[in-house]
């Protein structure tokens, strides 16, 4: 089944659907960091489904993805963040409407560009009731914290020359005001994109990915079912 297209209010977007085994389980949206849907998104997803979540990416470049930085900000500051939204949501939408979905919400996790667009998806999607963000980045300014609908979850690395600890730690002290519940984890000396296997910036980090994984899946288990 992997590659969909999942219907939108506008019409469809494409995406990629990894299903667990038994096809029952909660369910989670993955988004994009900003090179695009490639393949370590599809493997996230797979390994989504391995751990028993449906996982669903939405193509947000809609098929385009690219391997070059100066590229990638281009076309992630091309974004429509209306259509972001949409095509967001209706990942959602349709992981609900999946035969075997248990729980009582869906997830988002994203990593950079989708880290951020997480937590967007919290506080705009009826059916996102928990955000899981990696080294978020949002260029496109930030959502209303107090609309966001449950718990997040944050991975952040102390040596990220793209988001400074700092900015972290606003970014947790901004949700927590706003009355979210609200983990941030600082992986001590990890740089940005720690958890990225295909290593493009050099930064992976097998161990701390590792746990920080398994912070995520144990999050999305316990927040999904509660």
């Amino acid at each position: 089944m992997p590659d969909i297209e999942f219907p939108t209010p506008s019409g469809t977007t494409p995406g990629y659907l990894a299903v667990p085994p038994g096809e029952r389980g909660p369910a989670t949206i993955v988004l994009q960091e900003w090179w695009g849907m490639d393949d370590p998104v599809r493997a996230i997803c797979d390994r989504f489904a391995a751990a028993g979540f449906f996982a669903l990416a939405p193509d947000l470049y809609r098929g385009e993805t690219t391997t070059q930085p100066d590229e990638a900000q281009q076309k992630m500051m091309a974004m429509s963040m209306d259509q972001v939204e949409q095509d967001m949501c209706a990942a959602a939408d349709h992981l609900r409407s999946q035969p075997g979905f248990e729980g009582t919400g869906v997830g988002s996790v994203g990593f950079c560009l989708g880290g951020g667009l997480s937590i967007w998806a919290a506080a705009s999607c009826p059916n996102i009731t928990a955000a899981v963000s990696y080294y978020y980045v949002m260029p496109h300014g930030k959502p209303d914290f107090t609309k966001v609908k449950g718990p997040v979850l944050g991975h952040f690395g102390t040596a990220d020359e793209f988001i400074p600890i700092e900015h972290a730690e606003q970014l947790e002290a901004e949700l927590r005001e706003a009355g979210v519940d609200v983990t941030f984890h600082y992986y001590e000396g990890a740089g940005h994109a720690f958890a990225n296997d295909h290593n493009r910036l050099g930064t992976y980090d097998e161990q701390l990915t590792r746990t920080a994984w398994e912070r995520t899946l144990s999050f999305l288990r316990s927040a999904l079912s509660a």
